[in-house]
């Protein structure tokens, strides 16, 4: 995952600083906003001088995922204090999802998953933020980075993510269904065709288990009578 995040984030270091943000705003992003396809998607509109409402808007759809993220792993957070879930909430990737959602499901009784969790957020913040002042560096040296397809990574990453996840029917409906609308939505502004995609994925797969579970309910309930 990390390896796959290194070209995405000098990408954006070297978009960034030939786009006009200074090296503070640049920076900053990186710190305090930690999330890669909302800061290109920022970094685009601030270079068109697009109002900050409508910064805040589109950056808010695209990373509504998160809240989904979120919500799978709740139950698996829900004993934490505050002082573990603000940080790792701030922290969380795609990336780091992909790989602490599966260490949570492991039937092991571990107490303490929560620091497998935290050592992949801290690589990856860390990992991004290097990444990104190497881009910086490169970006002044270095024009028409951005033509490199350096960015083709962070696709593979991506699948990398998915495909592991695909274990049944419903899940790979969710992913049919989701990919499909996304391209089929993909001109909507402020990248609202993702979120449309992300909810009727969800919606498919939840329709798909409902009815499965209704037949194995049904089967059962005949096979006892």
């Amino acid at each position: 995952m990390v390896v796959g995040a290194i070209p995405f984030g000098i990408i954006f270091g070297a978009l960034a600083i030939n786009a006009g943000l200074s090296v503070a705003a640049t920076i900053a992003m990186s710190l305090f906003v930690f999330a890669g396809s909302s800061q290109f998607v920022a970094a685009g509109l601030l270079t068109q001088g697009a109002g900050i409402v409508v910064i805040i808007l589109t950056t808010f759809v695209v990373n509504l995922r998160h809240a989904l993220y979120s919500a799978s792993l709740g139950p698996y957070l829900s004993r934490l204090p505050q002082r573990w879930l603000m940080p790792l909430g701030f922290w969380l990737t795609d990336e780091t999802y992909a790989v602490v959602v599966q260490r949570y499901a492991r039937a092991d009784e571990s107490p303490f998953k929560h620091w497998y969790h935290l050592g992949s957020s801290v690589l990856m913040y860390g990992n991004w933020l290097l990444c990104t002042l190497i881009g910086m560096v490169a970006g002044t040296q270095l024009q028409g980075m951005a033509n490199w397809g350096l960015e083709f990574a962070m696709v593979v990453t991506f699948i990398g993510i998915v495909v592991p996840l695909l274990r049944n029917l419903p899940m790979l409906l969710c992913a049919v269904v989701a990919g499909s609308i996304s391209f089929l939505l993909r001109e909507w502004p402020n990248q609202l065709g993702l979120m449309v995609a992300a909810l009727a994925g969800i919606a498919a797969a939840m329709v798909v288990d409902g009815a499965s579970r209704y037949t194995r309910v049904s089967k059962s309930a005949g096979s006892a009578s």
